[in-house]
């Protein structure tokens, strides 16, 4: 990798200490005239916060940002995305004091869009003028509310904004026009600069929102840089790169947008109303803190943003770029069973333990699954060839790959269906599962290569590729299933309350004793661990669970005040033991509970 030089460097470096120190001095003024203006955030049942905060932060993003780009010279060659994000930015303004209509911000956009496609800004992703200059339109209006809905909690927005615009400046830096995106790099290091010195101050707990005039200015104005007004950027026969390159470095407001929609859409909530369902809400609601919930979103948008960077430079930014939107899809949909509107909120016929969402996905669940498999074997087989064959000699193969992908992907799934894999579910996901996708994949994979060889005289390929393929198929396939298990147990984790509680009974019904805990209705518990009277279970774990000792090293945790809950995993518990147990619980008011598992004949 050749380092930056010193030209590149203060390429960014200048213009992003300049925003950065403007927008330091600016936000506690503006937050000053928020409070004394009154311009400020009360908390409602529709929003996050839970006490009064000024807006205004987002003038001092779009003043440090504008002045920075006056100083260095970048308004006059750049002044057509500059005047309508300044538009758009006064749009905002006017709604934080006024509060416009959903439909007159909208108007606004569209026709801020427009002006942008009529001086030539578009996104040159189609041959058709006017189906791109549609699709332009399309893309900056919704890229502008993506980031106003991203605006939903502490430091979100701002920070993925950060993110996005780096990103976006490494990729015009190691581009092949990199020499004429000077004026592009430096609007967007004042942009980075800017929200990164209004972060210092929305960093949770936040004492200043940027409201809706630095959402919609940041939102627009990222859109409008991802355009270019002479359509030679990239390559006809590189518009796979062209179109997903921008669409994975700003992954994450696409995704929080479309969850938002769609769950609230169905949900038969309208789109435009605020709410606490957002994709950091619900990461909150399964027990991660706001900070760390922040952090989750800052992270995967980086890693989109890599992706997005690399897809030109390396094969292997295909296959990373579909397991990432894969593992998102199924995040998508984990996210989406997190219950976040009031109850009386969702009609009768869908209440429950699962929002409208999920439940109209697990509705249609197993196409879902075909579909999710599909996506995996494809995956898979061209993560194989990438495997098997390097360079100049994966080039020369590439055409045995192309002519025997069709043949691979039907055979495997109807292997799937023949084995029993789609019968499955995937909450209860267990080892029995992972053999049944084992005999599918092999049986797949043998029956691949008989089709080839007999049906189709196809002897050039490497068997070699096949053995890679099966395990890596074999691999996602199974995790993807045993992902919704593993986030439902970190879950009911996170969800834990404080009351910690110890079984006592490692070696019996250890696994049915987590379940009935962790779906225990009304108070979920902290496991501490396991007790058990057999020394040959010292030190071992179940599923996770240390085991602490016998019933001497109950008395000690009862004593210290370590536990709040004992609960008797046991079937046959001596009474004098038991005795025991229950005088010490209700000498340290500890609360004792009793799991019985039993089967009863009924005939």
């Amino acid at each position: 990798m050749v380092p930056p030089s010193l030209e590149t460097m203060a390429l960014v470096l200048i213009p992003f200490l300049l925003a950065l120190a403007i927008a330091v001095a600016l936000v506690p003024l503006c937050r000053m005239l928020a409070h004394r203006s009154g311009v400020v955030a009360h908390p409602r049942d529709d929003r996050w916060h839970r006490q009064t905060v000024p807006l205004f932060g987002g003038i001092a993003i779009a003043v440090a940002t504008l002045t920075g780009a006056a100083l260095l010279g970048v308004a006059v060659p750049m002044a057509v995305p500059l005047v309508a994000a300044s538009l758009i930015f006064l749009v905002g303004l006017t709604d934080d004091v006024l509060t416009l209509k959903p439909a007159t911000k909208l108007i606004a956009q569209i026709a801020l869009a427009a002006a942008l496609v009529y001086f030539g800004f578009r996104l040159n992703w189609l041959e058709s003028r006017l189906l791109d200059s549609l699709l332009t339109i399309v893309w900056v209006v919704g890229l502008t509310n993506a980031f106003n809905l991203l605006d939903n909690m502490d430091g979100l927005c701002a920070g993925i904004a950060v993110i996005v615009a780096g990103m976006m400046m490494v990729g015009l830096l190691t581009g092949a026009a990199s020499q004429e995106a000077g004026d592009e790099v430096r609007l967007l290091a004042l942009l980075a600069g800017a929200t990164a010195g209004f972060l210092i101050y929305n960093f949770p707990p936040a004492s200043i929102f940027m409201g809706d005039s630095g959402s919609l200015f940041l939102g627009f104005t990222l859109a409008a840089l991802t355009l270019s007004p002479d359509g030679v950027r990239g390559s006809r026969s590189d518009v796979l790169s062209i179109i997903a390159g921008p669409v994975f470095v700003l992954l994450i407001p696409i995704f929080d947008t479309t969850l938002v929609t769609v769950s609230r859409l169905l949900s038969g909530r309208s789109p435009a109303t605020g709410g606490r369902d957002h994709s950091s809400h619900r990461l909150v609601a399964i027990g991660l803190s706001e900070r760390t919930a922040v952090f989750v979103l800052w992270f995967l948008a980086a890693v989109g943003g890599v992706i997005g960077l690399t897809l030109r430079s390396t094969g292997w930014s295909m296959v990373a770029g579909g397991l990432f939107l894969v593992a998102m899809s199924l995040l998508a949909v984990y996210l989406a069973r997190v219950r976040v509107y009031d109850e009386e909120a969702v009609p009768d016929a869908i209440s429950g333990a699962i929002t409208p969402l999920v439940g109209d996905f697990m509705y249609k669940r197993r196409a879902a699954e075909v579909v999710l498999d599909f996506c995996l074997i494809g995956i898979a087989y061209y993560g194989a060839y990438r495997l098997r064959f390097e360079g100049d000699e994966y080039l020369y193969n590439a055409e045995n790959f192309y002519e025997s992908l069709p043949m691979v992907l039907a055979v495997q799934l109807i292997a799937f269906f023949i084995v029993g894999v789609y019968r499955g579910m995937w909450r209860h996901f267990g080892l029995m599962d992972g053999v049944t996708i084992a005999k599918g994949v092999l049986l797949g994979t043998a029956a691949t290569q008989l089709a080839l060889v007999f049906l189709y005289q196809y002897a050039t390929y490497s068997r070699s590729v096949f053995l890679i393929y099966a395990v890596l198929v074999g691999v996602l396939v199974t995790l993807s299933r045993a992902s919704f298990r593993l986030m439902s147990e970190f879950v009911q984790r996170q969800r834990a309350t404080t009351r910690r509680a110890v079984i006592y009974g490692a070696s019996e019904n250890a696994a049915v004793a987590l379940k009935e805990l962790h779906d225990r209705r009304g108070e979920s518990l902290r496991i501490v661990g396991f007790l058990d009277d057999d020394p040959r279970m010292a030190r071992a774990t179940v599923q996770g669970y240390a085991v602490l000792g016998t019933l001497d090293a109950l008395e000690y945790l009862i004593t210290a005040e370590a536990v709040d809950t004992v609960v008797l995993n046991r079937q046959l518990l001596d009474p004098a033991r038991f005795a025991t147990i229950e005088a010490l619980c209700q000498q340290h008011d500890v609360s004792l509970l009793r799991l019985n598992v039993a089967i009863e004949e009924l005939v």
